[in-house]
């Protein structure tokens, strides 16, 4: 299985704890992704996403000026999109719990 593959829905939850955290535009999620090892997450991938989740309501923008190039457009969540962070957050702590039960448990058994 791809990286991508694995990455495909982790990324949208990803997206939503960094809007959470305080508004901001594509490229500095991009930056921000790349700061968390994301590094080849690129603009081009997180675009799309940010229209899907804005179709679906998640998030909503805001165009502002910018004091280098043009207007920025800024990104923050809607009541709907923090409860799909919050559920984003659940379901990621219930799948990491049983992925690290298997491959420690796993790794201990081969080892005996």
């Amino acid at each position: 299985m791809s990286q991508t593959q694995m990455l495909k829905g982790i990324l949208d939850g990803c997206l939503l704890a960094i809007i959470n955290v305080k508004e901001c535009y594509g490229y500095e999620m991009a930056s921000r992704l790349n700061d968390y090892g994301f590094d080849y997450v690129s603009e081009g991938t997180i675009y799309p996403l940010l229209m899907r989740m804005q179709r679906e309501e998640l998030i909503i923008s805001t165009r502002r000026k910018s004091t280098a190039g043009p207007k920025r457009k800024y990104y923050r969540l809607t009541d709907k999109g923090e409860k799909a962070l919050q559920d984003f957050i659940y379901r990621w702590e219930q799948l990491d719990k049983s992925v690290n039960a298997i491959i420690h448990r796993e790794i201990r058994e081969k080892g005996e």
